[in-house]
Parts: structure tokens; C-alpha cells; sequence
């Protein structure tokens, strides 16, 4: 399938105004997602809130559809929540984690769930097993599975992680945990909506992710999937109205589905503005989204190569729309404030974001572009250019 740049160009009012490279932070909004917030908070506003919610039910309700379409399960298996550590934790803390047992994870894990992990280590005793990479700096599949025994409790992973540009073999070791019958969580906040997702050809029980990065939608939205069978075996950590029915004076019951993660209270305007964004990507098709990010990273990785002075420092077999690089003459904060006042959006990648994957690689801070399918090849020229020019002085 064929994008039409000339027209996700002009519903993407950002475009003409800056050079928006930073999607892997947040994405600039299409028009009709940033319609489709607006005019839900005008019904608001007009009608009164819960009378908007009512109004909005079945449109409400297509989101989860949408998100289950989009990860290929059942929508009873989706959760809208506020955002993928939302998400994420909501089926963490929902283990029932004890003395011994064990949290297989990867070295490029983000810093919330590693901070997430230590704070089991501390509470429940739970021992931390980081496996170590292959020679494409991506997961050792091996070495995880070799990790695994009888006290392993999870597997969990960050797809592609928030620097790097490393797309982690999923589905390598979603095979590897289902051989072994542990509990697999995947992160793919910064997967979902740049590449195709398949959540039973990857083999994860679990999938958290956001809404505001590849999806291109509002902030304050993500979602969860969990796989029904595995419902049983997790206890939510905060019950509530709207998780939770009160069927006894000393008894609840758990809502059916992933639902029983949610919370009663939401921005109902964001949850539709995700079902739209949702909408908006499925109709251009995942893989021409992949096809395009993929090369447009190709593009700029290739074109940074021939920058002085400057290094990418991207990992893996398969590679991302994120792109991480440094310059010896330049720091990454000087250069990301330079590029700024040049109307360029990027981020920098710290130490304390991945820090195990920073400390074993001797990494410092990077400037981290990220590129989506309404970004150009003038736009990556056009970048290089600045950097040259900006790294030169």
C-alpha cells in the first residue's frame, strides 16, 4: 500500500511548522484525532459529562475493537489505560510475587520497570536475572532460555527499547516462553504503531503499551492486553467501582476481561481521540508504516555516517524508526538546544533510561531522532546539514 504524503502531510498541522523528530517521545496528532478530542469536550461542555459518556457509548466501546484489530485479539483481552506504565503496571503489581522467585528480563530494559523489578527484589525478595546480548547487541534467546527454572515467575522484555534502535526478537522468546509454561510481558510502547503487531504470532501473555508515540495520538492514552487465560492467575492490585462489583458486604468480584484493570474515572475524550488514531493507522496498513519508517531510519543512519565526528550507536539485527547518536565535539544537550532554536524536535537518551545497557556499552548521553511515515528525505538531509553545521562551531 502506498501512503500520500502530500496528504498526511497536510493533516499533520506540525509539519509545517517544525521538523518533528521525536515520535519516539511523542508524535505529532493528525487533525482527525485532535478533532475527535476536541469535539468530545465540547459535548462535554454542551451536555454535561456523564451524559457524554452515555452519548458516546458505542463509539467508546469501537476502541476496543480497534485495539484488539490492531494486536490481533479478542476485545475482552484490552484495557484502556492512561499510558503504557499505566498499563505495564497494572499487570506487574497484579503477580503475586514471593521469596525466590525469579524475573527474567533483558539489558536494555527502560528504567521504570527495572525500578519496578527492584522494588519486588525489596519487598518480596525476588532475584533479578538479566540476561546478557547476543553479537547483534539484541537479547541472547539462548542464554534467556538457559536462565529459565522452576522459580522462574516472568519473563518480561522491552521490545524495542527507548534508545538504540533495537527491535528485540519477540517472538523468538515468546516461543521459548511457552515452551517453558512462564508468564511472558512484553512492552511495545515504542513498537505498537510503527511495525506490525501480532500478539499470538509473538506469544505474549501480556502487552502494554502507549498512545502518544507511533500511534500518534493524545497523551493520556494507552492500553493492555492481557490473554484470557492467564486472567485467573493474576489478583489487580487496586479493585475498584470500575474494575470491581461490591457482591457482598465482605466480597468482590473482578469485572470480566481485562477490564478489571481499568478504573471507573477516565478522560473519555482521550480514549476516543485512541480509538481514532487506532482507526487512522490500521487504515494506512502497518506494514507500509514499517516499510517507510524503516527506510527513512536506513536514510538518516546512512546519512549521519558521512557527518564528522559523529557516531550511531543503534543495535540489532532488525532496527527501528529511533535513531541514537552522539558527537565528540558537541554534547547531546548542547546540540538537542541548538537544534531547537533551529525549530528541530529530538530528545536525549540519558544514562538513566537504560542504564545497564549504558554502562555495559560505555555510552554517553545521545541525541535520539525518531522518524516517522509523514517525515521526508529533504527533511533528513535538511537535519544532517544542521547537525554538520551545528557540531562544526
Amino acid at each position: 500500500m502506498t501512503l500520500d504524503l502530500e496528504r498526511l502531510r497536510a493533516e499533520t498541522p506540525g509539519c509545517s511548522e517544525r521538523l518533528h523528530l521525536n515520535n519516539a517521545g511523542a508524535s505529532l496528532m493528525p487533525r482527525p484525532v485532535v478533532d475527535t478530542v476536541i469535539g468530545h469536550l465540547e459535548l462535554e461542555a454542551r451536555i454535561g459529562g456523564y451524559e457524554a459518556r452515555e452519548a458516546a457509548a458505542d463509539a467508546l466501546d469501537a476502541v476496543y475493537a480497534s485495539a484488539a484489530r490492531l494486536v490481533n485479539c479478542d476485545k475482552s483481552e484490552i484495557a484502556l489505560l492512561e499510558n503504557a506504565t499505566r498499563a505495564w503496571n497494572a499487570v506487574f503489581y497484579s503477580i503475586p510475587f514471593a521469596a525466590g522467585d525469579r524475573i527474567v528480563t533483558a539489558r536494555a530494559e527502560y528504567v521504570s520497570n527495572y525500578l519496578a523489578y527492584l522494588r519486588v527484589a525489596r519487598t518480596a525478595g525476588v532475584e533479578i536475572v538479566v540476561v546478557d546480548d547476543d553479537e547483534h547487541g539484541q537479547v541472547d534467546v539462548g542464554k534467556l532460555e538457559e536462565a529459565l527454572d522452576e522459580r522462574t515467575k516472568l519473563i518480561t522484555i522491552t521490545h524495542v527499547p527507548t534508545s538504540g534502535g533495537l527491535v528485540n526478537p519477540a517472538k523468538a522468546v515468546g516461543r521459548v516462553a511457552a515452551q517453558a509454561q512462564i508468564p511472558f510481558l512484553l512492552d511495545a510502547c515504542q513498537s505498537v504503531g510503527q511495525m506490525p503487531i501480532d500478539v499470538a504470532e509473538i506469544g505474549c501473555d501480556y502487552l502494554s503499551t502507549t498512545g502518544r508515540k507511533f500511534l500518534r495520538g493524545p497523551r493520556g492514552s494507552g492500553f493492555l492486553y492481557v490473554r484470557r487465560d492467564r486472567l485467573e492467575q493474576l489478583d489487580p492490585a487496586t479493585p475498584e467501582v470500575g474494575s470491581a462489583a461490591w457482591v457482598g458486604r465482605d466480597r468482590y468480584e473482578h469485572k470480566p476481561g481485562a477490564r478489571r484493570f481499568e478504573t471507573w474515572e477516565a478522560s473519555h475524550a482521550v480514549q476516543l481521540g485512541l480509538g481514532t488514531a487506532i482507526d487512522y493507522a490500521l487504515a494506512l496498513g502497518l506494514p507500509a508504516i514499517w516499510e517507510r519508517v524503516s527506510a527513512l531510519a536506513a536514510r538518516l543512519r546512512e546519512r549521519l555516517a558521512d557527518v564528522p565526528d559523529v557516531a550511531t550507536h543503534d543495535l540489532g539485527v532488525v532496527k527501528c524508526g529511533i535513531v541514537t547518536f552522539s558527537s565528540v565535539r558537541v554534547d547531546a544537550p548542547s546540540l538537542c538546544s541548538r537544534l531547537a532554536r533551529h525549530r528541530v524536535n529530538v530528545h536525549v537518551s540519558t544514562p538513566e533510561d537504560t542504564r545497564l545497557d549504558f554502562e555495559a556499552r560505555a555510552l554517553p548521553s545521545m541525541i535520539r531522532a525518531s522518524v516517522h511515515y509523514f517525515n521526508t528525505d529533504a527533511e533528513i538531509e535538511r537535519f544532517c546539514e544542521l547537525v554538520e553545521q551545528l557540531t562544526s562551531v
